[in-house]
């Protein structure tokens, strides 16, 4: 069977066409990534996602499942910044009763929701060395044993693992392992952060106004000349999550019938004010919270030295919350990606 042949075999046209349709846009990078997103989901193997904060990885591992023969079974997300190192292999593997003090009933793991369909790893670059080398084991032979049994089990899952940060510098550095990344990385396919993407920009905020739109039962709005370029100078560190929220805000806060159409006139014409106008406050004091929020939690990760749990003890929050504003602000632990502007 010639490669081709067993290409479209393995394509399921009705998943790919649902997906692929909240994948907007035409710029040539993003062009280029949606072939290729294509091809991987045309098969079966190991496929790792690398990507900005915010770039759409999920959206991606999703197109990738739906979109292949696998994609009327489950697929299942895993959070892997968010599993607690004592627990990853009862998280992923299941547990009997009693096999540890909390085990008060057997539990099933997450490798055996996801037997038939795809286990997506999102964040596999947070994951602890014991955590890499439980994942490695697995990724052998898809053999597993449960916590507090030795009968060895075994599930078919494919595999996709998301990383905002490039796995080769990870290994470099030596906080990542080779050989699982080479079990991860069989396809690979890299995102395209929002500032490389030409007027796709303006694609995704029609886009967004029309989801909203169709969300809150409010009329579709257009947007003005400038604020159509604010949006093109802007530099979305938090890349097309970062848009969508902007968007989804000034969508339901904008309440003047007279400054003209579109979502964002307040930002747009902000940038024409001086110093001496009043309706400049708004965003001077917005633009004074951003970059304290960044500079202090760019700081916090310094002296960590880029551990994101002890940078969240040491500013008195919890590591979800805490991950979830390094996201709103698209920093990463490490300057891997170079400085987003």
């Amino acid at each position: 069977m010639s490669l081709t042949t067993s290409s479209r075999a393995m394509y399921a046209p009705e998943g790919w066409q649902q997906f692929s349709e909240e994948i907007v846009g035409s710029s040539p990078a993003h062009t280029a990534m949606l072939a290729q997103l294509r091809r991987i989901a045309a098969t079966e193997a190991p496929a790792l996602i690398e990507g900005e904060t915010g770039s759409g990885k999920e959206l991606a591992a999703r197109a990738i499942h739906y979109g292949g023969l696998r994609g009327a079974r489950p697929f299942v997300p895993v959070n892997c910044g968010a599993l607690p190192e004592t627990l990853i292999e009862s998280e992923l593997f299941g547990h009997e009763r009693g096999a540890f003090t909390d085990a008060r009933q057997a539990r099933a793991g997450l490798v055996a929701e996801a037997n038939g369909g795809t286990l997506f790893l999102d964040e596999v670059d947070a994951l602890s060395g014991r955590a890499q080398v439980t994942l490695l084991r697995f990724l052998q032979d898809q053999r597993y044993r449960p916590v507090g049994t030795a009968r060895e089990r075994e599930t078919d899952v494919r595999v996709v693992a998301a990383s905002n940060r490039p796995l080769a510098v990870l290994v470099a550095e030596g906080s990542f392992r080779a050989d699982l990344m080479y079990r991860l990385k069989i396809l690979h396919l890299v995102l395209p952060p929002l500032r490389e993407r030409g007027g796709d920009i303006e694609l995704l905020a029609m886009h967004f106004i029309r989801r909203f739109s169709a969300k809150y039962g409010l009329p579709i709005r257009t947007l003005p000349v400038q604020t159509l370029q604010w949006l093109r100078a802007q530099r979305w560190p938090g890349n097309i999550r970062e848009l969508e929220n902007w968007v989804h805000r000034e969508f339901l806060m904008d309440g003047s019938a007279t400054a003209g159409p579109g979502p964002a006139h307040e930002s747009a014409r902000a940038v024409d004010c001086d110093d001496s106008g009043l309706g400049c406050f708004q965003r001077a004091k917005a633009e004074a919270v951003r970059q304290f929020e960044q500079d202090y939690l760019q700081r916090a990760l310094r002296q960590a030295d880029g551990n994101v749990t002890r940078a969240a003890q040491m500013v008195g929050k919890e590591r979800r919350a805490f991950g979830k504003l390094l996201k709103k602000h698209g920093i990463a632990r490490d300057s891997a990606w170079g400085d987003p502007g």
